[in-house]
């Protein structure tokens, strides 16, 4: 058969698999902080499974070892650091804003 009367079928397009991010040697535990520390955002919340390409039995146990380890004080519940880092024109915006309401 011709290409030319086969319009409907899609190309196989070859695709890179990316690797796991936790590797089977690697030990969920709320003491590994170079482990959890790649799991939380820069504001310190938890991000998704879908961002982190974590199965669900990863996703809950990175979630509970992150708890545990707020708990114990070994992260902070919040990165508050850039709330204090405001610039002139963020203050001059967040001032109209209030004059408007």
């Amino acid at each position: 058969m011709d290409k030319s009367k086969r319009p409907f079928l899609k190309s196989k397009r070859s695709f890179r698999r990316r690797l796991p991010p936790i590797q089977s040697g690697d030990l969920i535990d709320y003491r590994n902080m170079s482990l959890i520390s790649r799991f939380i955002s820069e504001q310190g919340k938890i991000l998704s499974r879908r961002v982190n390409r974590l199965t669900l039995k990863q996703q809950r146990l990175i979630t509970i070892a992150i708890k545990q380890a707020r708990i114990l004080s070994l992260l902070p519940f919040l990165n508050n650091e850039k709330q204090f880092e405001r610039n002139e024109s963020t203050a001059r915006t967040t001032g109209l804003r209030a004059r408007n309401n």
